[in-house]
């Protein structure tokens, strides 16, 4: 370990903005009906189990890989959401779908998470969309830079030491996952249960 994944620490502090009951439009992948995906995060969650409360497993509907957001509801208009959607669909209809690889697990601070490769098609994706959100806004929120492409599997649901965590996943070799990745979707996503958890607002195909 490094000495920034000695200790965990909580994932579910309440990040500036957010509260119970606001809501968030921002770009994932998710990865409803990709059973392989689905397939590694459960063999994961099994193995992670025993350390028990100290991580929070992610469901199968609830994995996704986080691209670019967009701002709260109430405070991004409707119009604008909808503009971005259309100019999206523009964009992303010139960049071609593609297969990622997942894995294996990395230990982060606030969570365990998986890469993936090769990246390139992703930030594509995520070039297009920031495009997009440029071409109605002033100003595209967040940064481009420092984006790294990943799938977590787990959160750190407390402050502590990283070692049971970082034992459980070196003694591991689980087959990478494979996806196929055809569409970008806007969600409206929440973490009110301690979970990120999203109604889907609108889903792009890709070329």
């Amino acid at each position: 370990m490094t000495p920034d994944t000695e200790f965990m620490r909580n994932h579910w502090w309440w990040r500036p903005g957010w509260s119970v009951g606001r809501r968030f439009y921002t770009w994932h992948f998710t990865f409803e009906g990709q059973s392989d995906i689905h397939r590694l995060a459960a063999e994961y969650r099994a193995a992670l189990a025993p350390l028990g409360e100290a991580l929070t497993p992610i469901p199968d509907q609830w994995l996704h890989l986080t691209m670019q957001g967009i701002g709260f509801v109430g405070e991004a208009s409707e119009k604008d959401v909808s503009a971005i959607v259309e100019a999206a669909r523009a964009r992303l209809a010139a960049v071609p779908a593609f297969d990622i690889e997942i894995g294996p697990a990395v230990l982060d601070p606030e969570a365990i998470l998986l890469h993936a490769h090769p990246d390139e098609p992703v930030r594509a994706v995520r070039d297009a969309i920031r495009a997009a959100i440029g071409d109605v806004l002033d100003v595209v929120p967040e940064k481009a830079a420092g984006f790294t492409p990943h799938v977590s599997v787990a959160y750190s649901a407390g402050d502590g030491p990283a070692a049971p965590a970082a034992q459980v996943l070196g003694g591991l070799d689980l087959v990478p996952a494979r996806a196929r990745i055809s569409s970008a979707e806007l969600i409206v996503l929440h973490r009110d249960n301690q979970m990120y958890e999203w109604d889907s607002y609108a889903a792009v195909p890709l070329g």
